[in-house]
């Protein structure tokens, strides 16, 4: 994990290599386990589990280091590695659903007495457990029977499995080891490609043949015996609980909470994979399940053991990043409805509790200190979270990736107050600390340097040239080191647009004859705030900060001869940056003004080509999407009656929206913007679905 975090190259080749060692080995003692009488025997899992897990475990890192490795052939590979680890994981918890469905029926519908409970511990389904040293206590005996209520659930979901076609399900014909690598269900090769987002986010044609071989999908529109609204609501595997007397045996335990957070973590990656690699995956038989795989990491996370830690790093990060980039998300629903349904949006207790769980059990781990100042910045407190990891960065880790991670984190929060100074000294902090992306550290930094140089009087001349120099040597270091890395042997997509942007001003300033820092257009800054989502982390004090910034080009004497000259993409630029200012504001009517007048009223053949910002066609109709999602509010709907019917036309003009949003042409950053757009029509498909069961 050391030699991933740092992803130089002699690092990959010593953690591939290590990584290999443990795969070998994991795999010799799974064969001896299975052979010998006086290995450890489950009455849970096959002989030998632990080891299939660490195997599994090695697979997954492995597949991690063949991406990294840049190369296309290494990443190909990776994937089938993962392929490998994904039935593994899906034999282990199937062996965990067999389990369950071998209980005594009383037992299983939670009707069971203690006594009966305790009484069955000699039956074959639960051999092997420890005898009772005495009397339980009474949460502890609840805590088994809401185990025992999950088998409903249980069957359910392995039904699904059957009745969909599981991609792992294993041919008639074919052998039954564990090893054998198996073809993809050719039941969806004569599906017609629809006309949606191609190669951007995931196809609806193929998510909706996709829903039918997911593995643990339990919504059937042709089974209405697994509908979730049937399942009582203390069914989720939440409610099992470490004191449980099914986890009784620490080996049990090691591969319960290693499962879960594996295959769960697997889940959660495969459902928000970068459009661009979404074709491959289906080609090789993945298909995630973004709420199953959440529901598995909350359960590993509960265990106090290497997989809960990591469990819930996986989870903060998930909520911090994921769920803090998106705008369209579902609405937390109230936690009287059922711990079922607050994996949905931010569950902010529900973060806050885990990551102060995890700061009692590794009170010396900084990674905690970072999760909370992203915890802070997502709640709007910026400069909390810049204090926080001020104090975490005084002390040393031993690990450098994570002083790295606090530095970038840092950065970016710097960044979104407009502490031009501290962004850009940050950012070249990055540069020595990190070698991942030198090309965005060095640009983020020339560009907080011209935003210095625009703030200066023009007066303090000494200033302005210090300011103009190195914003010209920062901007110009960028595209130098554009393209050193790669990921699946692409050139990453910031490398791209940094390139494309120092070209572009270069440009202007020869046909305009005038210094290059003159020739940047809009604030470069408040463009890389929009496509990290600042905005959606600014207080409104901070959100004026950005509209004066965005004033600068259109309202400034000393910018309006230079204005004037603008194409309309860069006036495209500015429209959509200060649209997105003004709906994190709430001032929902202007900025839909400023997206129509500025943006939409143009042919989208004049924002394209060339040295063109061509993103900004498809973000206006995004942020269209965004406000009529936050306008829906207004109406105070959820119900039946007129309020209901308005709050549903707003959501019906978002869904057009995002719909023409997905189905763009290739554009800059558009797997970025993509992400937002996936999590946008997963949060839409479920508001959908509510409705459908409100109305029944």
């Amino acid at each position: 994990m050391n030699d991933d975090l740092q992803a130089a190259e002699d690092g990959l080749a010593s953690a591939s290599e290590r990584l290999t060692d443990a795969e070998t080995t994991a795999s010799a003692d799974h064969r001896k386990a299975q052979r010998d009488t006086h290995a450890h025997r489950s009455a849970i899992y096959p002989p030998g589990s632990e080891y299939a897990l660490c195997h599994a475990e090695s697979q997954l890192m492995s597949a991690v280091v063949s991406v990294l490795n840049e190369s296309l052939t290494e990443s190909i590979r990776g994937f089938y590695k993962l392929r490998k680890a994904f039935v593994t994981l899906d034999g282990i918890l199937d062996a965990e659903n067999k389990y369950m469905r071998g209980l005594p029926k009383q037992t299983v519908n939670g009707r069971a007495s203690d006594g009966s409970l305790r009484s069955n511990r000699s039956a074959r389904s639960l051999k092997g457990l420890p005898a009772d040293s005495g009397d339980e206590p009474a949460t502890a005996n609840q805590q088994g029977r809401l185990l025992l209520d999950t088998v409903r659930q249980n069957e359910a979901t392995a039904a699904a499995e059957h009745l969909g076609g599981a991609s792992t399900r294993k041919p008639a014909d074919e052998d039954s080891d564990d090893e054998t690598f198996y073809d993809v269900d050719e039941t969806h090769e004569n599906t017609a490609k629809p006309e949606t987002y191609a190669g951007h986010i995931e196809i609806d044609g193929v998510t909706e043949n996709l829903a039918m071989t997911s593995l643990g999908d339990d919504r059937r529109s042709n089974s209405p015996d697994l509908e979730p609204k049937n399942v009582p609501s203390d069914h989720q595997i939440l409610d099992h609980d470490p004191e449980s007397d099914i986890f009784s045996n620490p080996i049990d335990v090691f591969i319960h909470s290693g499962a879960n957070l594996c295959f769960g973590l697997l889940l959660v990656m495969i459902s928000m994979i970068p459009p661009a690699f979404s074709k491959l995956l289906f080609v090789i038989g993945f298909h995630g399940d973004r709420d199953r795989g959440l529901r598995l990491l909350w359960q590993a996370s509960k265990f106090n053991n290497i997989n809960g830690a990591f469990a819930g790093l996986c989870l903060l990060g998930f909520y911090h990043a994921v769920v803090g980039f998106a705008d369209i998300l579902p609405e937390i629903p109230n936690p009287e409805d059922g711990p079922e349904k607050g994996f949905q949006g931010y569950p902010k207790e529900r973060c806050e509790a885990l990551l102060q769980d995890m700061r009692t059990r590794h009170p010396k781990s900084q990674l905690w200190r970072l999760e909370e100042a992203r915890m802070e910045a997502m709640n709007r407190r910026l400069d909390t979270a810049i204090s926080i990891l001020e104090s975490s960065s005084r002390q040393k880790s031993p690990l450098k990736q994570v002083e790295a991670l606090n530095m970038f984190e840092k950065s970016l929060n710097a960044m979104y107050v407009h502490n031009y100074s501290l962004c850009a000294e940050s950012f070249i902090k990055c540069v020595k600390l990190n070698n991942w992306s030198h090309a965005l550290y060095y640009y983020i930094a020339g560009a907080a340097h011209v935003e210095m140089y625009r703030q200066c009087p023009t007066s303090d001349k000494k200033a302005r040239k210090e300011h103009m120099e190195k914003a010209t040597e920062y901007l110009h270091l960028a595209p130098k080191h554009a393209g050193k890395k790669k990921f699946m042997a692409r050139q990453l997509p910031f490398d791209v647009f940094v390139t494309r942007k120092i070209q572009k001003w270069d440009a202007r300033a020869k046909e305009w004859s005038v210094p290059f820092i003159d020739a940047v257009g809009v604030s470069p800054v408040e463009e890389m705030i929009f496509f990290w989502n600042g905005y959606k982390r600014m207080d409104e004090g901070q959100l004026d900060k950005s509209l004066e910034s965005l004033g600068w080009s259109d309202g400034s004497e000393t910018n309006k001869g230079l204005w004037d000259k603008e194409e309309k993409d860069e006036r495209a630029v500015l429209a959509v940056l200060r649209a997105a200012t003004l709906r994190g504001l709430g001032r929902w009517d202007d900025a839909v003004k400023i997206l129509r007048d500025g943006v939409l009223v143009m042919d989208k053949g004049e924002l394209k080509g060339g040295l063109r910002d061509d993103w900004t066609a498809p973000c206006a109709h995004y942020e269209m999407g965004v406000v009529c999602w936050m306008r829906k509010t207004e109406v105070g709907g959820g119900g039946s009656g007129d309020s209901g019917k308005k709050e549903e036309g707003w959501v019906k003009e978002c869904e057009g929206w995002i719909e023409k949003t997905a189905k763009w042409e290739s554009y800059e950053l558009d797997a970025r913007v993509g992400l937002k757009v996936a999590t946008a029509q997963d949060t839409l498909k479920k508001y959908w679905e509510a409705r459908k069961r409100g109305h029944e």
